[in-house]
């Protein structure tokens, strides 16, 4: 297990620190370059592009274990380096590598968007047709949950909501030096870590691209750290958000028989995902529904997210992002707790629980309203 995780943080967290450091020197040249402006809170021309280097600490060494799968099954014998657990799975990876590309293919296509967004300033109505088109193509190639309901268009129909509400969730967090970077780490973190421990047999694939995620984004966030010295874009944040809404439904929260001491027979534990995320997600409804009870577009940007609450409250930028990150793991927690309670009697406490945490955020978010309009 430990060589697993290791394996597939190490090279992408290397990856995308060398690459983010290279982006550092080649988004002014490029022209990405994010300017100091009123709805923002950094005061320096910060570069751009910095999703590039989570991009390829991605990309490479996916692209790299399936090249190594492919030479040691062609070969025949499996080298003594590979853990006997691992070996088994070899040819399932091969065998997912389709719908795994197509996910990473989607992710690029949004990418790519971001990045053009970044440099370009395109319109939110392209850009969300765009994610549109990509959520449901994926959902067509067999990316999909069903949520215990028979009718399978409800499946796509939730899948495609997700992951459009999820990639936008977390391109509205980014607006703090490593807010959403930590962010996706911990959700990427916590994520893997169900796949490997509470899933029965642990879900190899899911797992490691998790996991891989996770080191790139930490090799970034070396950068991204505040004071930043690089922002993802909009490239890291849509790619970021296609990964974790994607693997979150491709992996299997409910296996359907429950052991000894575990509860993934219980159905209760498909919440996890949402008491993972339930910061992001709380923000995201948030803010939608401010703008649009106010006459804007709900994708205009502004300062109406819960970090530039904390900010007015009197927090510092740093104490901002880390008061999110705690809050983030906390309710984080709470959705890996749900494995370990057998009925939703004990869920519904932790669901309770989680919903204290946004009541505080809640409450927060209102006076540093309030004291702004004073």
């Amino acid at each position: 297990m430990l060589f697993f995780v290791f394996a597939c943080l190490v090279p992408a967290f290397v990856i995308s620190f060398l690459a983010t450091a290279l982006m550092r020197k080649l988004a002014p040249r490029w022209g990405l370059i994010d300017q100091p402006a009123q709805r923002k809170v950094h005061v320096t021309p910060t570069p751009l592009g910095g999703g590039v280097g989570i991009w390829m600490g991605v990309i490479i060494p996916i692209a790299s274990a399936q090249l190594i799968a492919w030479i040691i099954l062609k070969s025949g014998s499996t080298p003594a380096w590979i853990p006997r657990e691992l070996a088994p799975h070899l040819e399932g990876v091969l065998y997912r590598s389709q719908q795994l590309w197509m996910v990473l293919g989607g992710g690029t296509v949004l990418a790519v968007m971001g990045l053009l967004d970044d440099k370009l300033n395109i319109s939110w109505k392209p850009r969300l047709i765009i994610q549109l088109l990509v959520a449901i193509g994926l959902v067509l190639g067999g990316v999909r949950g069903t949520l215990f309901v028979e009718q399978p268009w409800v499946g796509m129909v939730l899948t495609v909501a997700w992951i459009i509400v999820l990639v936008n969730s977390l391109n509205f967090l980014d607006n703090m030096d490593g807010l959403t970077s930590g962010i996706g780490l911990i959700a990427a973190v916590l994520f893997a870590w169900i796949m490997l421990r509470y899933t029965g047999e642990p879900r190899w694939l899911v797992a490691g691209v998790l996991l891989v995620l996770a080191g790139a984004i930490a090799g970034f966030l070396c950068h991204n750290w505040p004071p930043a010295k690089i922002f993802m874009g909009d490239s890291g944040s849509y790619f970021i958000g296609l990964l974790l809404s994607t693997m979150t439904v491709l992996g299997t929260f409910y296996s359907g028989n429950s052991s000894a001491g575990e509860s993934e027979g219980a159905r209760h534990v498909i919440l996890a995902p949402l008491c993972i995320l339930a910061i992001p997600l709380y923000d995201f409804c948030t803010v939608m529904i401010i703008r649009l009870k106010e006459g804007r577009s709900p994708f205009h940007a502004d300062k109406s997210h819960f970090s530039h609450r904390l900010v007015e409250l009197g927090l510092s930028k740093r104490d901002t992002v880390l008061t999110i990150h705690l809050a983030t793991l906390t309710t984080g927690v709470g959705g890996l707790i749900l494995y370990e309670v057998s009925s939703w009697n004990a869920a519904l406490l932790i669901i309770l629980m989680i919903l204290c945490v946004l009541s505080i955020v809640t409450i927060l978010e209102n006076v540093g309203r309030k004291n702004r309009n004073e």
